[in-house]
């Protein structure tokens, strides 16, 4: 998809399951299980969106998935269902292998967000993209270092410190732009430093919502994840930028929606709800 001057595309990672009771916090389970069925062990479907940019000498890659590190035991709790590896997609998709990527950009570490920034090679985990920069808040990767107890488990060093090791990590400011026109932004919500990102052209805004807004069914104000570890600065920051959302037109991306990676979001009075991209605007 050509977006102003920039090639746009949807690199899908794989479908995996998070208990729905966790990934909706308060929400009796009487209303979101209507909305999105869960299994048999109470696991919602979601995926993981990641998105590929370029412009001109530029390749960037934002969010690298779950990654191809786990053991059985793992893939069945979490139901991952991979059928393709991200370099697979990653070439399928844009056309480029992980060598030709040249930048990488980690809202946050957790492991559904970083999980693919490297790969496990003769029982070695190395960078996957090594020809990349590797950006990350320094913030963030300070709180990876010395999480609390409650996001302990969201954190797996693996996904980041073979990349200390290579020199590859570039610590960024909470706001920071990897190009011109790309914005890097820590909005406190989810966690204490993850970022969210915008990418403006001259008429356009494409917008990504990290875990704030993880699929379309959250879009409802009091739809908050329990995973979140300042709930209503997630609920005001919805309140804040959802109408803009609306007004502006903008283009946005649900990281974890399994059948709507990218929407608009429109407001019917009473609610706000995602729709299918218009192309022809």
């Amino acid at each position: 998809m050509i977006y102003g001057d920039y090639r746009i595309e949807i690199i899908p990672d794989t479908e995996f399951r998070l208990d729905g009771g966790a990934m909706f916090g308060v929400v009796p389970r009487v209303l979101w299980e209507r909305v999105s069925p869960p299994d048999e062990s109470n696991r919602i479907r979601l995926n993981m969106n990641c998105v590929f940019i370029e412009k001109g000498k530029h390749r960037i890659i934002i969010e690298t998935g779950i990654g191809e590190k786990w053991n059985e035991k793992e893939i069945a709790m979490y139901g991952i269902s991979r059928q393709k590896s991200f370099s697979q997609s990653l070439r399928e998709i844009t056309g480029y292998n992980p060598a030709d990527i040249t930048i990488v950009v980690n809202t946050h570490l957790h492991f559904d967000h970083s999980g693919g920034n490297t790969v496990r090679i003769d029982n070695e985990v190395r960078p996957q993209f090594p020809n990349a920069t590797y950006f990350i808040s320094k913030t963030e990767l300070e709180h990876a270092e010395n999480p609390s107890e409650r996001d302990r488990a969201s954190y797996l060093a693996e996904n980041w410190r073979p990349m200390l090791q290579s020199g590859q990590i570039r610590l960024m400011e909470d706001t920071y732009q990897p190009i011109p026109g790309l914005f890097i932004q820590k909005v406190r919500g989810h966690s204490e430093t993850m970022q969210t990102w915008r990418l403006e052209t001259k008429e356009k805004t494409f917008y990504g919502f990290a875990d704030l807004i993880p699929t379309r069914h959250h879009l409802r104000p009091a739809w908050i994840a329990g995973y979140d570890l300042f709930p209503m600065e997630t609920l005001e920051f919805k309140k804040t930028i959802l109408p803009r959302a609306v007004s502006e037109k903008w283009l946005c991306l649900l990281y974890h929606d399994p059948d709507l990676p990218l929407a608009e979001i429109r407001h019917d009075g009473k609610t706000f709800h995602a729709v299918p991209p218009d192309y022809t605007n």
